[in-house]
């Protein structure tokens, strides 16, 4: 994947431009459970359901709502995914850092296969906004993923500091 600070990605088309840091932070938050145990991955530090293994987790449902339901017009049961946001933040005793990073992987995926072929100025037409330019999407689909990689470096942080204090 090329780095969004190339100079090639400086003057490319937007579309382009959007769709690398897209993948950049699609990786960064995917990363933030690398060398991560199942415990640490699940370890709530804040009083929400925030932890770093739900928000890959949530990330996925995000990626499906803006990239299948916005796209097709299915609807979340038809999608498989919860019907708020809140609730996507939920693990079940199944989940593993490797299971949903298979299914963050999946999400991804598919992601990337409703917009082929499509432009920014590509309308879709299942958001329930009513229709939106896939430019919109993107653009909202890298604020979510920069705001979760944030919150993922400080939860990642903190778990990393408490096992530092228990290893002394």
């Amino acid at each position: 994947m090329q780095e969004p600070d190339s100079q090639d990605t400086y003057f490319a088309p937007f579309d382009t431009q959007i769709s690398t840091f897209i993948e950049q932070h699609r990786s960064m938050l995917a990363a933030r459970l690398d060398g991560l145990t199942e415990e640490e991955a699940r370890r709530r530090l804040v009083p929400s359901k925030t932890t770093l293994l739900g928000l890959v987790k949530h990330a996925a449902f995000v990626e499906r709502v803006w990239f299948g339901e916005a796209v097709t017009g299915a609807s979340r049961a038809e999608l498989g995914i919860p019907n708020t946001p809140d609730e996507s933040f939920g693990l079940q005793e199944s989940d593993t850092i490797e299971s949903v990073l298979a299914d963050y992987a999946l999400a991804v995926g598919q992601s990337r296969q409703a917009v082929t072929g499509m432009d920014g100025d590509t309308v879709l037409p299942g958001n329930r906004r009513g229709p939106l330019p896939l430019r919109w999407v993107q653009q909202h689909m890298l604020r979510e993923l920069a705001q979760h990689c944030g919150h993922a470096d400080i939860l990642r942080e903190l778990v990393l500091a408490a096992r530092s204090r228990t290893q002394e």
